[in-house]
This record gives C-alpha cells, sequence and structure tokens, in this order.
C-alpha cells in the first residue's frame, strides 16, 4: 500500500485527524488574567525593501484592532524587538553564521523601531530580545508574574520564527497561550501555514481574531 501523505495546512481535516488520534491537539484554553505580545513588528520584518521584510500590512492591522480592544480593557501589552549594539557581542558568534542578517539589527537604527502606527504607550514595554523567543535571556517572564498573567495571545512575526519560538515557551512555562490567526505573519506562505498547524498541535491555541476578540469583550473594560 503507498504511504498515505497530507497536503500540510492549517485546515487540513484528515491530517488534524491523525494527530488528534496520535494524542496531539488539544486545547489549552483561556486563563483568568490575559496579556498581549506583539512579537517584533518593526521595520526589518513590515518593510518590504529589507532583508528581512515582507508584506504584513494585513497582519499590522489586525494587530491594530485586538490593541484597541486589549487597551480599552486594560490589559497588559508588550512589544519586542530584536536590538544588538554594534560590536555585536550580544548576538554571538555562531548565531551570526547561521543568521548573517543578525548583523544588521543595531540598536536605534530604523530597522528595529515599531511600526508608529502600533502608537506604543509609555506603559507597554519594549523589550529587546537576543533570540527568537521573547522569553529568551529577557525579563518578560518577571514582567509577567508580577502582572499576574497566566495567559499570553502571541501577534506578529514570523510565524515560523520568532512566534513559534515564543509560542513554546510560553507553553513551557505553563501559561496559556493564543496565536490569533489573521494577527501573524510569515514571509513564506507555506511555513506560515505549516507553522500555524504545528503551534495548534502541540503549544497553543490557534484561534480566528473574531474568536480572540469575542472573548476579550467579555472581560471588564478597566480605566
Amino acid at each position: 500500500m503507498p504511504e498515505q501523505t497530507f497536503a500540510h495546512s492549517h485546515s487540513n481535516p484528515a491530517l488534524r485527524e491523525q494527530y488528534a488520534r496520535a494524542g496531539f491537539g488539544g486545547r489549552v484554553g483561556w486563563g483568568e488574567r490575559p496579556a498581549v505580545l506583539v512579537i517584533d513588528m518593526a521595520g526589518a520584518w513590515t518593510h518590504t525593501d529589507e532583508q528581512l521584510g515582507s508584506d504584513l500590512s494585513s497582519v499590522l492591522e489586525n494587530i491594530k484592532t485586538l490593541l484597541a480592544v486589549a487597551r480599552r480593557k486594560g490589559l497588559p501589552i508588550y512589544f519586542t524587538t530584536m536590538a544588538y549594539d554594534p560590536a555585536l557581542r550580544e548576538a554571538g558568534e555562531v548565531a551570526l553564521r547561521k543568521l548573517p542578517h543578525l548583523a544588521k539589527m543595531i540598536r536605534g537604527s530604523e530597522r528595529v523601531r515599531l511600526e508608529p502606527s502600533l502608537e506604543r504607550r509609555e506603559n507597554e514595554p519594549l523589550i529587546e530580545k537576543p533570540r527568537a523567543s521573547a522569553f529568551r535571556s529577557t525579563n518578560l517572564l518577571s514582567e509577567l508574574i508580577s502582572e499576574r498573567v497566566d495567559t499570553t495571545i502571541i501577534v506578529g512575526c514570523s510565524t515560523s520564527g520568532c512566534i513559534r519560538a515564543t509560542a513554546e515557551s510560553a507553553f513551557d512555562l505553563n501559561f496559556h497561550a493564543i496565536v490569533p490567526a489573521e494577527a501573524v505573519g510569515d514571509r513564506s506562505p507555506s511555513a506560515h501555514a505549516g507553522s500555524l498547524f504545528d503551534i495548534d498541535m502541540r503549544v497553543a491555541d490557534v484561534m480566528p481574531l473574531a474568536e480572540v476578540l469575542e472573548h476579550l469583550e467579555t472581560l471588564p473594560d478597566r480605566a
């Protein structure tokens, strides 16, 4: 009998059923105190003329829709970027060999600045992370603990890299991890689809943005 193969996409019912039979794809659900993690929506990723860049305009608009609700509900919001001093000691030799684009991520440059239309507020920390995960070698975990957060809503880019790594870290640290499908993006459509599937099966709940917004609207408004 020929080996059975499946198209690798988040919406493939046969592939989802195969993983479900193997014990994957349970639901983490919502906790009581969500926070929003906006991953790497800075010039290096969002400007199409940049080495890392791709068209994330729809993702950006969906993130802004989410942020409007999150701010009205008084949820903790954190932004990340990747930035290093010009000497690049923080990046490390191995990472620079594998990811030569890191050499361009210089602290204070336009590449590492957030998209202005996100309108980051003073009480919304900007975390500079040296690796893909927002938790790796940063103070994000301690800040989430201080805010009594138990649920992370992860948006931004790239789905196959920093979104996936951050979702895995959140899962490993016993946070509920929620990924709104329309609020994450990747320069590769196939990597985006495959990563969304794996994230949903292994570490987080991938949900339509509309369902995420519907849940947040059940929370009380806060000053």
